[in-house]
């Protein structure tokens, strides 16, 4: 062959399909392209390889919950409060009944509850495509679900992820009328507390010298939203749940990392119980928040 010959061309040689090792057999990819966790294409990149360990993460919180009652309990029922757009129930029903569980007769059904009309309808629809059959999804307010026949009148678990404002209260409430057996809750932002410090902070700086904690607008934003959060532990462990606090270490997106892990014992503890209301209305009082009282549900305290 002359030197000014040119060689044949070579065919070119297909890219190897990208191998996820991160995927667990059996996972809806569909599911997973609608979360935006898989591109279009169905690959990952840096940024979503990070989304899928976040989802990871927090399942290995809630796992163990479900696999306990599913154990003991025939029609074991997840309820997944200011749902939006289902984004958590979504992912647990999958990696539970579609992976964890794959080909067992298993039981159960995920509830997802939102106000608003739109998103719980989108739900529906991706949910029908998707297959799923055990998830319903109901357009409701926390004193309608709680009254609701669409809903069984005991819920399992109650979760809330990133519920803003009240809302994570709002899940709190259902979960004590639905006698939860777990509730798993990641809050938001949060303003009444702050609302009220704000509006107390003369008289409380006049009489408690603590009030320094939320003198300047800054520290009473912060200070208010962590001060809900332990309202909320005590108002838990007021009504004879089991309480931990963690950080939801993942999430890197949110600022939002606190997580709220209560379980009630299987049998009760009076003496903590009791100890548990005196300290919230203690709080409550000591802070200038005594209005609250109604919101952190402090139950009445028996003599006996």
């Amino acid at each position: 062959m002359s030197k000014n010959a040119k060689s044949p061309r070579q065919p070119a040689t297909a890219k190897p399909e990208q191998v996820i090792e991160e995927l667990r057999p059996g996972q809806s990819i569909e599911l997973l392209k609608e979360l935006h966790i898989l591109t279009r294409e169905g690959k990952l990149n840096q940024d979503t390889r990070r989304k899928l360990k976040q989802v990871y993460h927090l399942y290995q919180f809630i796992e163990p919950l479900l696999n306990e009652v599913s154990a003991s309990s025939p029609a074991p029922a997840l309820a997944d409060h200011g749902a939006g757009k289902s984004y958590l129930g979504f992912i647990l029903y999958d990696l539970f009944f579609n992976v964890a569980h794959r080909g067992e007769k298993t039981t159960g059904h995920i509830y997802g509850i939102e106000t608003r009309a739109e998103l719980v309808e989108k739900s529906r629809v991706l949910a029908a495509r998707l297959g799923f059959e055990r998830m319903s999804f109901l357009n409701l307010s926390v004193q309608e679900a709680t009254r609701s026949p669409d809903l069984p009148a005991g819920i399992d678990i109650v979760t809330a992820l990133h519920a803003c404002d009240t809302a994570t209260d709002d899940a709190i409430a259902f979960g004590l009328a639905k006698n939860a057996r777990h509730m798993v809750l990641v809050p938001c932002c949060q303003a009444e507390v702050a609302g009220v410090l704000k509006k107390g902070k003369a008289l409380n700086l006049a009489k408690n010298p603590l009030a320094e904690l939320w003198r300047h607008p800054l520290h009473t934003r912060e200070f208010g939203s962590q001060i809900t959060n332990v309202l909320r532990c005590l108002q838990l462990e007021a009504s004879g749940y089991q309480v931990t606090v963690t950080e939801l270490v993942g999430w890197e997106h949110s600022m939002k990392n606190e997580l709220i892990l209560a379980s009630r014992p299987a049998a009760p503890h009076p003496a903590k119980t009791r100890a548990a209301q005196i300290r919230l209305q203690q709080v409550l009082d000591e802070l200038g928040l005594g209005e609250l009282t109604s919101r952190f549900s402090v139950p009445a305290i028996s003599e006996a």
